[in-house]
């Protein structure tokens, strides 16, 4: 069992940043890999970034060179530095971790892009 809880949504102008952290419990030690999905309204939840054990990264396109992942072993902590957001970066964002071929999710952050 992992247990997610994301922080650091929020309300930001177009250009701005912030900065997501998903804090892990449980299991974690056996997960292997976390990442961030987003859910847009009307849309389907997508891939935003996931770093698998190994330490290897994936970006959706649409992030690619604005958005980096991160974590920090030593506080079980996954981050999401989001930089240059537009208003297409809205959405829901859940932090996922996979365990035993296993999705567990967090409960989800919103950040809304707006001026």
């Amino acid at each position: 069992q992992v247990q997610l809880a994301e922080s650091g949504g929020g309300l930001v102008q177009p250009g701005g940043s912030l900065r997501l952290s998903c804090a892990a419990s449980g299991s974690i030690f056996r997960v292997s890999g976390m990442g961030w999905f987003r859910q847009a309204p009307g849309k389907q939840r997508e891939l935003v970034a996931y770093i698998i054990s190994g330490g290897s990264t994936i970006y959706a396109d649409s992030v690619k060179g604005r958005f980096t992942i991160s974590r920090d072993n030593a506080r079980n902590t996954v981050y999401l530095q989001m930089n240059s957001l537009s208003p297409e970066d809205t959405g829901v964002y859940y932090c996922n971790a996979v365990l035993q071929s296993v999705d567990y999710w967090g409960e989800g952050t919103l950040v809304t892009v707006s001026s």
